[in-house]
């Protein structure tokens, strides 16, 4: 069976588990197409890579209670066999709405909980989450 193909536009909706808290996460994000020979409705189809979208390749700022200030991570995408469909002939596969996959919140600067003693970093320096593919294309189908 086949499932939509995501195209330029569609979002990507990333949820850390909590107590992780990344503001830049919570709106799900646009996704930017980059096939040059498959547009749907007008927008080029996304490919293996696009999962990621340069807004959110940078670090970002997370906060994990009690840790209120704020730490730094940068975020790692594990798309499921259902996400994508087999290599097109330019050598990548293009992203499908598949089910449900893996975020990974990899902390470079931990968050740190005020203390009288002093400023304590949180300890853990991986957080888990899952992300999924939103699309608005309803015709355009592969497997």
């Amino acid at each position: 069976m086949g499932d939509f193909v995501i195209k330029n536009g569609d979002q990507i909706q990333i949820t850390i588990d909590p107590p992780a808290l990344v503001p830049q996460l919570l709106p799900p994000v646009a996704l930017i197409g980059s096939s040059t020979n498959l547009l749907i409705a007008g927008s080029a189809a996304c490919l293996e890579g696009d999962e990621l979208p340069p807004s959110i390749q940078t670090p970002l700022q997370y906060m994990a209670p009690p840790y209120t200030t704020p730490g730094m991570g940068t975020l790692q995408i594990v798309l499921s066999p259902d996400n994508l469909t087999t290599k097109t002939p330019n050598g990548k596969s293009m992203l499908l709405k598949g089910g449900t996959f893996k975020a990974i919140f990899n902390v470079q600067a931990p968050a740190m909980m005020p203390t009288p003693a002093g400023p304590q970093p949180d300890p853990m320096m991986v957080k888990q989450g899952t992300a999924q593919f939103i699309t608005t294309n309803t015709t355009v189908m592969a497997s």
